[in-house]
């Protein structure tokens, strides 16, 4: 099967693609596909809709679903439907394809978030058996970063990666990397990724490669992530460009020009985080960012095309 560029594709033609055809559907959108974060378990900020729809409505193409438990699965907003067929009913609902985070967490030093929204449940955790699980349950892509404070290493993340190749690589898009330390200071700023990371990320089993947006992390520059994109290029990877540092709550001005920094980077898809307010970014970021970087066109084809089609 051809897949056609991400921007012009349909529900019905997203539903058709496995693994292959997506990759190859994302590389053909040359740098123009967006990608939201949102959470499922807190309340959706148009209460009877969840905000998976809303990221979708406001011109995401690909939802990334972040705490979610792959073996109690909550979307608030969602209409009742049994546990395992959560995440095809949000493909039904949306039309989009749908990733979730998991987290390769070392206990040893994953306690600064006892007793709070961002602790770690079994369910989250990047092992075979949730990749798996997420596989059987309609997921397209799982990515492997980490929560703030949770102690994710970039060598756990190598090691899970592995781990997840193994289990259900042929089933999933498997993509890695870091938008901030996530508790590790001594992989802070620049040394949040580097290209020894990516290098052991790719042979690890990656098919994408997660970087921080230039702007987000202290020290992280368009040039310094441009050079980290070209490399992983050259590796056979795509690449992410994430902000994950509540910017994403930013004024609109800051959103425009960290877009237009991670396109030139050369980035193939750009991420916005899920706490402009708890849960997803402000919605009219997620437009402003999709507007900068394919213009109204592509923005609006995306926001009004029915998932009927």
């Amino acid at each position: 099967m051809t897949a056609k560029r991400m921007l012009d594709a349909t529900a019905s033609d997203l539903a058709s693609y496995g693994k292959k055809e997506l990759l190859s559907s994302i590389a053909k959108s040359e740098g123009r596909v967006m990608a939201a974060e949102c959470i499922g378990v807190t309340l959706p900020l148009l209460s009877d809709v969840t905000n998976a729809e809303f990221v979708s409505a406001m011109g995401a193409d690909i939802v990334l679903l972040n705490l979610f438990d792959v073996n109690a699965p909550v979307i608030q907003g969602l209409p009742p439907v049994r546990p395992e067929e959560t995440i095809r009913e949000l493909k039904r609902l949306t039309g989009r394809m749908i990733g979730l985070n998991l987290e390769p967490v070392e206990e040893s030093a994953a306690s600064e978030n006892e007793g709070t929204l961002w602790e770690m449940s079994d369910g989250r955790k990047a092992t075979a058996a949730n990749a798996l699980r997420a596989a059987q349950m309609g997921a397209d892509m799982i990515l492997l970063t980490g929560n703030p404070g949770n102690g994710v290493s970039n060598q756990a993340i190598t090691d899970s990666l592995k781990a997840l190749r193994d289990a259900a690589g042929d089933k999933l898009i498997l993509a890695a990397g870091k938008m901030h330390a996530s508790g590790i200071l001594t992989e802070a700023a620049e040394n949040i990724i580097t290209r020894a990371d990516i290098e052991s990320f790719v042979e690890a089993g990656a098919d994408i490669i997660l970087l921080p947006a230039p702007g987000t992390v202290p020290g992280i520059t368009l040039e310094y992530i441009r050079e980290l994109v070209a490399f992983s290029h050259s590796l056979g990877a795509l690449t992410i460009t994430a902000i994950g540092t509540s910017q994403e709550g930013a004024d609109t001005q800051t959103i425009r020009q960290i877009a237009l920094m991670c396109k030139m980077t050369g980035t193939d898809i750009h991420h916005i985080g899920d706490t402009g307010y708890p849960g997803m970014a402000l919605p009219e970021n997620i437009q402003a960012y999709s507007v900068a970087i394919r213009g109204v066109r592509h923005t609006y084809h995306r926001m009004a095309v029915s998932i009927n089609r």
